[in-house]
């Protein structure tokens, strides 16, 4: 049987093109995402199984997980790509924004490191992977909402490669520094591309466990930090 993967908040940017470098390794993928449609003809391309999943609501995730356990199995990889970001000086937002974010950033990511925490630990094997951001290190002024959101998933993926890789389950969170350019070929630009990134989550699902990668951070190399 091929091997499985989930790819949660989908999209044709970096989780596009990661999904297209898995299925080219010969894995089964599932895309989930709240629009399905903005995924184009991505899906047909690679062959990709996709489910409408709002990570704002725990019911979704746990209707994602069930239909991926009756048509995959057990997940050999699962990428939370999910973020919410919300703009404005602290003295401005509305606490609803506010709380709507971190359903999606907080709640989302613990709920879906639960759930294949759950399945991964029965099998002694598979891969978590987070999506994170500059904010996910450095807080922006007016960006306060979504570095605190970023800040979580960092800190839950500590946690979990603390607590699973002893257990065969290899987390790693990815700290993308830079705007990303989407659709373009690895070679035609020298700015930070989402092919380029996959390429290097690629890589480091391929490690082997005597030495593992439990956070990267990309960026490209005329990057200025």
């Amino acid at each position: 049987m091929s091997k499985t993967a989930l790819i949660i908040g989908a999209g044709l940017g970096i989780s596009g093109a990661f999904a297209t470098e898995l299925a080219d390794e010969g894995y089964s993928v599932c895309l989930a995402c709240r629009n399905t449609d903005k995924l184009k003809d991505l899906p047909a391309k690679i062959s990709a199984s996709t489910l409408k999943t709002d990570c704002s609501k725990e019911e979704s995730i746990l209707h994602l997980f069930d239909y991926f356990d009756t048509n995959f199995g057990t997940p050999d990889l699962v990428l939370y790509n999910c973020g919410s970001r919300v703009r404005g000086k602290v003295h401005e937002i509305e606490r609803s924004q506010a709380a709507d974010s971190f359903k999606v950033n907080i709640n989302g990511a613990f709920t879906v490191a639960q759930e294949a925490s759950k399945r991964m630990i029965l099998a002694k094997r598979g891969a978590i992977f987070f999506t994170g951001a500059t904010a996910s290190i450095k807080g922006f002024p007016g960006s306060s909402i979504f570095a605190m959101g970023k800040f979580a998933i960092r800190g839950l993926a500590q946690s979990l490669y603390r607590e699973l890789s002893p257990l065969g389950i290899h987390v790693a969170h990815f700290v993308i520094d830079g705007a990303v350019e989407k659709g373009v070929r690895l070679y035609d630009s020298e700015k930070l591309t989402s092919e380029a990134i996959a390429m290097s989550y690629m890589s480091v699902l391929k490690q082997p466990k005597q030495a593992w990668t439990h956070e990267i951070e990309l960026r490209t190399f005329m990057e200025k930090f």
